[in-house]
This record gives structure tokens, sequence and C-alpha cells, in this order.
């Protein structure tokens, strides 16, 4: 433990490492309080396209949790920034919330349910069929098809949910077309990331609760990985994986110990 209190660097994922829902998970103020005291430079990166940095920011506050918005950085992010290199002033149908909406508009992104360059899908509580038949109706016309993160589910405080690649997976089923996902683990996400911490590899660890998007993206990135099981992943999954984490500790504040 010691070793790894020494990193210089963490990215910490949110959902199931941070917070279920509306509740904080045991040990996490005292380990974000450990950070600033130590210095510790931290990224918060969640795969989660729901909220902006700054309502996430807001979320933390109500939790108790005063964290600057540039300590955030999620897939709608990850997702704009990725769109407007590979088509500039473009457009897209989404299927999501304003946190998707307005990094996309952002970028330089416009709306667009006729002939959109994009369909592209992020978490929602909003989920309709008419949407889901717009969608395959737009990507079997020539749309391409985007997730912001490939998770299948995720954790809140009455259990788990779908998530975004169970939402996005009828348009597959349908139109017979892969989404490219942009989110954990693509290495594009790590890379920004790791730009914005500006520290280097060694220095560096992921904090995260998934083995199929956290775990794995750390390895890639050649990171060391720490699984929390307070959300997804399981002590009993763990054989289902070929890979296993540096470090696997109840939770975040266990890292104190």
């Amino acid at each position: 433990m010691e070793k790894l209190q020494e990193k210089h660097a963490f990215i910490c994922d949110m959902d199931g490492v941070i917070y279920h829902g509306n509740h904080l998970l045991t040990g996490v103020k005292e380990f974000l309080d450990w950070l600033k005291d130590e210095n510790k430079q931290f990224l918060f990166l969640t795969n989660s396209s729901e909220r902006s940095p700054r309502e996430l920011q807001q979320k933390l506050d109500r939790l108790g949790i005063d964290v600057d918005a540039s300590h955030f950085y999620t897939s709608a992010l990850a997702t704009a920034s990725f769109l407007a290199t590979q088509h500039p002033d473009g457009s897209a149908y989404v299927i999501g919330e304003t946190g998707l909406t307005n990094a996309l508009y952002e970028a330089g992104f416009s709306m667009n349910d006729i002939n959109p360059d994009y369909v592209v899908v992020g978490e929602t509580r909003s989920y309709s069929y008419g949407k889901l038949e717009r969608a395959v109706k737009l990507v079997r016309a020539g749309a391409k098809l985007v997730g912001t993160n490939p998770d299948l589910t995720g954790p809140v405080e009455e259990g788990i949910v779908p998530a975004t690649g169970a939402l996005i997976a009828p348009i597959e089923l349908a139109t017979g077309c892969k989404a490219y996902f942009v989110g954990k683990p693509n290495p594009l996400m790590m890379r920004h990331a790791l730009k914005r911490l500006d520290c280097r590899l060694e220095e560096t660890a992921i904090i995260g609760d998934r083995m199929d998007t956290d775990i794995i993206a750390g390895i890639e990135a050649d990171i060391e990985t720490v699984l929390v099981l307070s959300g997804v992943t399981a002590k009993e999954d763990l054989h289902k994986f070929a890979y296993r984490p540096n470090y696997i500790l109840t939770g975040v504040g266990d890292i104190l110990a």
C-alpha cells in the first residue's frame, strides 16, 4: 500500500467508486482530503455522459465534497472531441442527456434528426421506441453510429441499471452496424486523462469498479490498476477475466490503510 500511496497522480472513476446515485460511499471524503493534503494530481474520469463537469462538481458539493470542475473529464467530452476531429462542424442525432448534447454543441456540432453525420448514444432516462426507430432509420440511411461508452450496466442506489452499451445494442442489431465507443477502455479516453494530469505513466494509478473498462484501460495504458469492490465487479467475478488488477480493495478508503 505504501507503493500505491507514493503515486503522484490518480485517475478515479465515479459511479461505484465515489458514489451510488446520491449516496457517498464509505471512505471517499477521507480519501479526497488525503489527495489534497498530499498535493496529489487527480482526475475524475467517468464513462457517464449524462452530466457536465460543472454538474458533477455541484453533485459532489451536495454530497459534502469540494472539488474544482477542472478535475472532471467525461465520456461526453471525449466523444465530442473525437467527432470534432473526425468531422468538423458536423451534425448528430443524439439519444442522451444534456451533458452529451452540450458537449457536442461546444465542439461545433449541430443537432439534426433528418440527415445527420452521426447517431450518438449515451446514458438517458428518456429512451423510447420512437427514438430507437428514428436512430435505426438514420443509421440505415448512412449515419455513423457512435456510443459514448461500452458499459452495459451502471450502479445506482437501488442496484444495477442499463447503460449505454445496452441502449445502443438494439440499434446495432436492427442495422447490422457496430457502434464505435469512445469511452474507457478506448485509449483515446486514457490519453486525454494522462495529458490533463501531465504525469508520467509510472507515477499514475487508475481506480475503478469495472474490470471490463477501468482495469483493462489501465493495463493497456501501462499504469497501475486498483479495483474497488464497491461497484459493479464483485470478487467472485474475477475468474472470468484473463487479466488481474494490481490491487483489489473494498473501497477507496482502504488506500489510506
